[in-house]
């Protein structure tokens, strides 16, 4: 195994962790879980625009700074890595919130997330690859970053794979102690007295990437239409009578809302 590929699997891949070895078993467990989160801004590659969030990560939420990449088509690239496993629906909430938080005035189509919900078919993109003749994704060190073109960030000649794997050697995995405290900033406030089924309406609805009922301007404002909500039924009803949520989502939170009401009240 190379030291590119120790790195890449000691940041981003699941580990089978009973052997003590750093074993691949994919970028998504059998469990629905992830410990890498890419987010992507193009259309163009602006490293101007997603600059912010790279910094605001590390000052705001206290993260570890995540990996720049090009991804040698039309994008930059954070790549984020957890130090601990989380379930996929969860991660993509919190790229949502990220999204929100840092890009409210980029259009949504520029946006690119992974994981994402199950409508979005971008798989994780492996780097360093070949893209097409002379343009190579790679990662980058934040002082080159604004060097690339916007219509074509990307390296015309492949990566030194010691350069690349001393890039990411100097990155750390965000800890569960930080992801937590990120939770309560980034996610709408769970209602009061909810339960596990309305919890997990909470992050597929958070995940979904919904529209603000009062449109960019709230959104810009990091305000969410269940973040003041106390009552889990009056939650759970919105979800339910909102059109711009998924039919499955609707259900779930319907399912949800008659498990509460058959619930004895002690």
């Amino acid at each position: 195994m190379t030291r590119l590929q120790t790195q890449y699997q000691r940041l981003y891949q699941l580990h089978t962790i009973e052997d003590n070895i750093a074993e691949s078993s994919g970028p998504v467990s059998s469990q629905g879980q992830v410990r890498a989160l890419v987010l992507a801004l193009g259309k163009p590659a602006d490293w101007v625009t997603l600059a912010p969030m790279w910094v605001g990560v590390q000052a705001d939420l206290d993260w570890p700074a995540p990996a720049i990449a090009v991804n040698g088509v039309d994008a930059f690239e954070l790549w984020f890595s957890l130090a601990q496993p989380v379930a996929s629906n969860e991660a993509a909430a919190v790229l949502q919130g990220l999204r929100v938080r840092y890009l409210a005035d980029v259009k949504v189509g520029r946006v690119k997330l992974w994981p994402a919900t199950t409508s979005t078919h971008w798989r994780m993109p492996r780097i360093p690859a070949l893209l097409a003749p002379e343009r190579w994704s790679a990662f980058v060190a934040p002082d080159l970053a604004g060097v690339f073109d916007d219509d074509n960030p990307s390296l015309d000649v492949q990566p030194r794979e010691s350069a690349q794997a001393e890039l990411l050697s100097r990155l750390r995995c965000i800890e569960p102690s930080e992801w937590m405290a990120a939770l309560a900033l980034l996610l709408p406030t769970a209602p009061i007295g909810s339960d596990a089924a309305t919890q997990k309406v909470l992050v597929n609805y958070a995940a979904a990437s919904v529209p603000h009922p009062l449109g960019p301007v709230a959104e810009k404002c990091h305000d969410h239409p269940i973040g003041t909500h106390h009552d889990p039924g009056r939650f759970l009803l919105e979800v339910m009578n909102n059109p711009t949520v998924s039919m499955a989502l609707r259900v779930e939170a319907a399912k949800a809302l008659l498990s509460n009401e058959k619930r004895p009240v002690l």
